[in-house]
C-alpha cells in the first residue's frame, strides 16, 4: 500500500503596522484543492516584522496534518530568517553572529516548530506590485490592524 501524498497548500501572508512599533495586524490567504480561506488578527503594540512572522505562524498552525506548502511573503525578513539565518541562530543558542539574542526569538521559535510539521517552500513576492493574492493578504492584515488602531485612539 502506498502512502497518500500530503496535500499541497498555497499560502500568501502579510503583516501591517501603524507606526513601528504601534497597532499591528496580520493576514493570510490559504488555498487548498480550490478552496480558499482567509484569516487575520492583530495586536495593539507590535512591529511590522512581528506581524509578518505571526501571519506565517498562524497560517501554518491552521493546517491540521503535514502539508506540502508553497508560502508567498513580501517580507525578506521572514524569507531570509526562515531559509538562511534560523539554522545558525539555533546552532548558536538563538544568538546572532554578534552573540546578541535574536530579535523576536519567541516568534522565530514558534515558526521553527511549525516548520517541523510541514514541508514549506518560501517564495518572495514584491509587495504592493499588483499580485492579487498578496494584495488580499495585505488587506486582511490591515483589517486585523484596524481594531487595534481604534483602541489606541481611545486611549
Amino acid at each position: 500500500m502506498t502512502a497518500k501524498p500530503s496535500p499541497n497548500v498555497i499560502i500568501y501572508t502579510d503583516g501591517a503596522c501603524s507606526g513601528n512599533p504601534g497597532p499591528g495586524g496580520w493576514g493570510a490567504v490559504l488555498v487548498w484543492n480550490g478552496v480558499e480561506k482567509e484569516i487575520f488578527g492583530g495586536t495593539e503594540d507590535t512591529t511590522n516584522n512581528r506581524m509578518e512572522l505571526q501571519a506565517v505562524i498562524e497560517a501554518l498552525a491552521l493546517l491540521k496534518k503535514h502539508c506540502v506548502v508553497d508560502l508567498y511573503t513580501d517580507s525578506k525578513y521572514v524569507l531570509q530568517g526562515a531559509t538562511e539565518w534560523m539554522d545558525n541562530w539555533k546552532a548558536r543558542g538563538w544568538k546572532t553572529a554578534a552573540k546578541k539574542p535574536v530579535e523576536n526569538q519567541d516568534l522565530w521559535q514558534e515558526l521553527d516548530h511549525q516548520l517541523t510539521r510541514h514541508t514549506v517552500e518560501f517564495t518572495w513576492v514584491k509587495g504592493h506590485s499588483g499580485d492579487p493574492m498578496n494584495e488580499r493578504a495585505d488587506k486582511l492584515a490591515i483589517r486585523g490592524r484596524h481594531k487595534y488602531e481604534k483602541l489606541a485612539k481611545k486611549a
